[in-house]
């Protein structure tokens, strides 16, 4: 039967549901036989995997190969061998474009351009695209709402912003255009324990209300507790498993698996 889920609407408000029909589980991204090599190194081994609707949280030490993964998702990284596909379709030249539109990523530590203000930085893609002024201004209304930031900081530029408001420029920056994806790189990282675990609250609550599929990068346990659906687990460019928090803890496919998660500490037991 069908059944019924948030979503984001492109240009408009959040205005209620959408039916659609099983299988919920499809594969939105996928990875079919991708490696990715720069020179004699082999950062991201051959791979194949398929990522579907909710929260796909891509977890490993320093080095493991996830912002790799994310960058051939993205299509800013070519793999050396093998294709990436997105909602079925190949990421090539030729079709990184209208799949880019449908993306928003927020890259490590913001990435905010120091030379514009916070609403420039934000509004950058819509003007691009030439959205009229009005079009801009709803959208960015929205934004402000949706993430809790100051109205007043609009009109400041990076180096006056807080870490936890740079950030909160970056995703705005991410959701202007509507994506129907959201990537994001360590999107807590460089923040201190305060504003992590605020805006942790918030990031949530927003993965929430839009309904996005999210691909989130992290090194950190308690993130990928927070935030996950789905865990995918790296070490040495390789999938070493997949699936809940749980099944790591409970199932771990080999050693390495229980050696990373008991050298982080953890609030409670996995959702």
């Amino acid at each position: 039967m069908p059944f019924r889920v948030r979503r984001g609407v492109r240009d408009d408000r959040i205005i209620g549901t959408l039916t659609v029909t099983p299988p919920f589980d499809a594969p939105i991204l996928e990875l079919r036989g991708v490696a990715k090599r720069y020179g004699d190194v082999e950062a991201l081994k051959r791979t194949t995997l398929s990522l579907g609707a909710g929260v796909n949280v891509l977890l490993g030490p320093t080095g493991s190969g996830k912002s790799t993964l994310l960058r051939l998702l993205t299509g800013l990284s070519r793999p050396t061998e093998g294709e990436v596909l997105l909602w079925g379709q190949a990421l090539t030249p030729g079709t990184i474009g209208p799949l880019r539109r449908r993306m928003g990523y927020v890259i490590q530590e913001g990435g905010l351009f120091p030379h514009m203000t916070a609403a420039a930085n934000v509004t950058l893609a819509a003007r691009y695209f030439g959205w009229d002024a009005g079009r801009i201004g709803r959208r960015l209304e929205e934004l402000i709402d949706l993430t809790h930031f100051p109205r007043d900081g609009m009109a400041r530029f990076p180096a006056q912003l807080s870490g936890g408001q740079r950030q909160r420029v970056s995703l705005m920056r991410a959701l202007m255009l509507g994506p129907e994806l959201l990537f994001l790189d360590e999107p807590l990282g460089a923040l201190d324990p305060m504003i992590r675990a605020e805006l942790r609250g918030d990031l949530r609550e927003i993965f929430k209300v839009l309904g996005q599929t999210v691909v989130l990068v992290t090194h950190d346990l308690v993130e990928a507790e927070f935030f996950a659906d789905r865990v995918v687990l790296l070490r040495d460019g390789a999938i070493v498993q997949q699936g809940s928090l749980r099944d790591l803890v409970e199932r771990p496919a080999e050693a390495f698996v229980t050696r990373f998660i008991n050298a982080q500490s953890r609030p409670g037991p996995p959702r």
